[in-house]
């Protein structure tokens, strides 16, 4: 059987069967689920590195299969499934799907770029990246569901998109970016998979009122 399927990818591989479970999800307008998977597939790709990293003796291969089907995986996790979600929330007209373009668009520079960096970094060292250049793009399974969670606190529908159009410009520009973010401690990334947690938690709890509320912000 061709590919690797040992406990070091396992869980790229549980974060991509989770996002394309909310790519159908958000194609059958079950928002609410799809915001849901984006951000199990977050807390997902926060650890599979470090997961990876257990394992002291693998091969070249390994590695560079691991950097190769994590990129893959990430394109569909975090790039492929906010476009669709971002989509049927309502960045539907002409100027939000040319948004959507350029944030797939620049998410897949991303990844190919760092692709290319990481095999040569690799080359040089053994030791564990300590800066990311640009922002990460597993970064939308934090922002996104967070700015779901605190919809309530606009008036209007229409508020609400116009934040979305704003994040994914944002979010899309900061992804070719070139600058130097310290990546997270331990303790911080925590704290970013509490804040993750808390909005799956919301989502799963008041879920159902949550999307009411929404949903009458249309009428």
């Amino acid at each position: 059987m061709l590919g690797f399927w040992d406990y070091t990818v396992i869980l790229t591989y549980v974060s991509l069967a989770t996002s394309v479970t909310g790519i159908f999800c958000a194609i059958s307008m079950h928002l609410r689920w799809a915001i849901f998977c984006l951000a199990v597939s977050g807390l997902c790709d926060m650890f599979d590195g470090k997961i990876a990293r257990t394992k002291k003796n693998r091969t070249e291969d390994e590695k560079n299969f691991g950097i190769q089907i994590d990129s893959l995986c990430d394109v569909v996790c975090f790039g492929v499934l906010p476009v669709i979600i971002c989509y049927r929330f309502g960045m539907n007209r002409i100027y939000g799907m040319a948004l959507l373009i350029f944030y797939g668009l620049a998410g897949v520079v991303r990844l190919g770029y760092f692709n290319v960096m990481e095999a040569k970094r690799q080359v040089d060292t053994q030791d564990a990246r300590k800066y990311y250049q640009g922002l990460p793009i597993t970064s939308m399974a934090i922002a996104l569901p967070v700015l779901v969670v605190v919809s309530p606190l606009f008036p209007t529908r229409q508020a609400f998109v116009i934040a979305l159009h704003v994040l994914v410009a944002v979010v899309g520009t900061l992804f070719i970016a070139d600058f130097k973010l310290r990546k997270p401690s331990t303790k911080e990334l925590f704290l970013l998979v509490g804040v993750v947690a808390l909005s799956v938690a919301v989502l799963v709890l008041v879920g159902r009122s949550w999307w009411n509320y929404f949903r009458s912000l249309n009428r």
